[in-house]
Parts: C-alpha cells; structure tokens; sequence
C-alpha cells in the first residue's frame, strides 16, 4: 500500500453506497476501501464478498476506531448520520454521510460545529443529485440577469401515484429513523438554495394519509412521516415560494420547478429532463440546450477524495448548507404541528 492511499471503511451499505460510493471509490487511484460494517454480519459479509471488500466489523464503533482506516461513507439511515459522524471525527477521521445530513437541526448543528473544531479533515454531504445537469445553466442564467427580480417559485417535487395503505411501513415514514425528513422535501430545499438561496419564513400544512401500516413481523405501526405537504416561503431573495410534496397524487405531473422573474421565466421537468426559458418579448418558452461542457454530474466520491488530497473544495454538499436545510426541515414539521409561520434560521 502506497504511503498516499486513502482507506475508505463503510459504515451502512445501503442501496446508493452500493450503487455509487463502493464502486466509485474503487474507481479512483489511490483509494481503498477496506472495510464495512452493515446492519448484521451476514449482510456485512455479503457486500464484503460482492466488492471485494478484506475486513468486516460487527458494530460501527470498532470500524470507527480501528487503526486501518482514514475516511469513513455513512450510507445508514438518518438517525445514525449524527453519532457516526461525531466518533469519526474524535477519531480524526474524513466524513462522507449520506443525505439527509441528520434528524433534526440540533444534530446536524453539533456536527457542523465538530467539524469546525477540526478543519484539516474532510466534511461532505452526499448532494440533491435531480438537477445536476442543469444547475450551472440555471445560476449563469439568474446571474446574467436572464430573469430580472425573481418574483415567484413553484415546485412540485412528487411522483405520479395514489395513496397506498397496503404496502409494509418503511424507514422514510418513522420519525425514529428519518427525523423531520419527509419525502424528497430536503433533497429539493437544496437544489432550491444553490439557485436561489435560502428561506427565511415557512408556513406549512402537513398530513399523514396512510395512518397504520405493518411492520416486516406483520404488526400494525402508527405512521409518524406525512405523505402529502403544501410549503409557503419567503425567500431571501425576495421571491415567495411554493412547494409541494406528497405520496398521494394519482395522475399528476412529473417533478418540475417554475421560476418566475419580472423578465422571464424558467422551467425544469424532471421528467423529460428538460430546461425550458422564456423572455418578456417572446411568444412562448423555448428549449434552451446546454453544452457539454456546462452539464454537471455525479462525482461525489472523486470531490471528496480530491478535497482530502487538496486539490479542489467541497461544493456538493458541505455541512453549513446541510444545517441550513436541517433548519429547513424542522420549520416545516414545526409549522405544520402548530399553524404558524416559522423564521429562518431557527
């Protein structure tokens, strides 16, 4: 082993570790990944056997101390986002964690303020990936002027699907695993704050539609995670926003953002994964193309490695956006739970 690799040991192998982070680590020259402690040790040894991986550990705390690492990926579920990522970094350990950051913003605070305590290691969120493509475009546009005074946004950030009440309850809808989580609301808050900025007022209504569901052993469980919420904003920018997720829209359309200015107007299908703009003078939107050079994409893993060599800093996402829309989250549930409208940054 090269005096300059970089150890990576995984700590819950989820479906995008598996998908992305495993194999895009693998990927890259110099970096290893040499260990992996999942839910149990019968699955730890299967992702061990699948990715070639040399050493599984039995609980994520002996992962986390032991000597034969230098950067720890958490693809657990929320709830574990915070402890995982506090050890690592008494341990001196780089952190890449899996969205959503945490539970709720008092966690995702305590781990800003660790990592902040240790700056010479490397702190990264796995980043809102829908938009990627598209979000340079869309900040140069803005910049330039393209939309005048951002007056409005809609964004609907839903599949097409009915209420399903039959289906066995998941971790999404346990505020004991997810937190202030609901849907995909953080993952769009994000996109949001790199176009835009942040929120400053939220006002929200919320409701859990599939109230009881079972669990794997087949007991009912009360659903703690709404499936359906309206989101009104005041944006830093000016603009009001409204934004909708939900879990029980049959036969609506696909996720898509409108951004509304006093000059001209953009609009993002997630579907169709188009781009369309139009201006106060023309008749109708039009496609707008992006060139190759300005379409973004997926490097999570090749960001975090280069910032732990030195060669780049993390953008996608660092751990001050992830309190901001932590924040967010929690204003949303709060709001919700008592008819008011809540202030940012709480």
């Amino acid at each position: 082993m090269s005096v300059n690799t970089i150890r990576i040991g995984i700590v819950g192998a989820g479906a995008n570790t598996r998908l992305h982070h495993i194999p895009g680590f693998k990927a890259i020259e110099g970096v290893e990944v040499v260990s992996v402690c999942n839910r149990s040790q019968e699955s730890s040894q299967r992702v061990a056997d699948e990715y070639g991986i040399p050493k599984i550990y039995d609980h994520w705390t002996e992962l986390v101390r032991a000597a034969d690492t230098d950067a720890i990926c958490i693809g657990t579920w929320p709830y574990l986002h915070c402890p995982v990522t506090l050890a690592a970094l008494d341990a001196d350990k780089h952190v890449l964690t899996e969205a959503r950051m945490a539970m709720d913003a008092t966690q995702a605070r305590a781990m800003r303020d660790a990592a902040r305590t240790k700056p010479y290691l490397v702190t990264q969120i796995v980043p809102a990936p829908t938009t990627l493509k598209h979000d340079r475009t869309i900040k140069d546009l803005i910049a330039e002027g393209y939309l005048g005074d951002i007056l409005a946004v809609e964004l609907q950030g839903s599949g097409s699907s009915f209420v399903d009440r039959e289906s066995p309850i998941r971790w999404r809808q346990e505020q004991d695993l997810s937190g202030y989580n609901i849907l995909n609301m953080g993952i769009w808050y994000e996109t949001l704050m790199r176009w835009v900025g942040p929120a400053v007022k939220v006002q929200a209504m919320a409701e859990v539609n599939a109230k009881r569901r079972r669990d794997a052993e087949g007991q009912l469980r009360t659903v703690t995670v709404p499936d359906h919420v309206d989101i009104l904003c005041r944006m830093a920018c000016g603009a009001q926003a409204h934004l909708r997720f939900s879990a029980v829209m049959g036969h609506s359309r696909a996720p898509e953002v409108w951004l509304f200015g006093s000059e001209g107007t953009l609009h993002l299908d997630i579907g169709s994964d188009v781009l369309m703009g139009g201006r106060r003078a023309d008749g109708q939107l039009s496609e707008i193309s992006i060139p190759p050079e300005k379409q973004g994409g997926w490097r999570v893993e090749e960001e975090f490695i280069n910032a732990i060599r030195g060669k780049e800093q993390v953008t996608h996402t660092s751990f001050e956006d992830g309190v901001k829309y932590m924040e967010f989250t929690e204003a949303v549930t709060r709001s919700a739970q008592t008819g008011r409208a809540i202030s940012l940054p709480l």
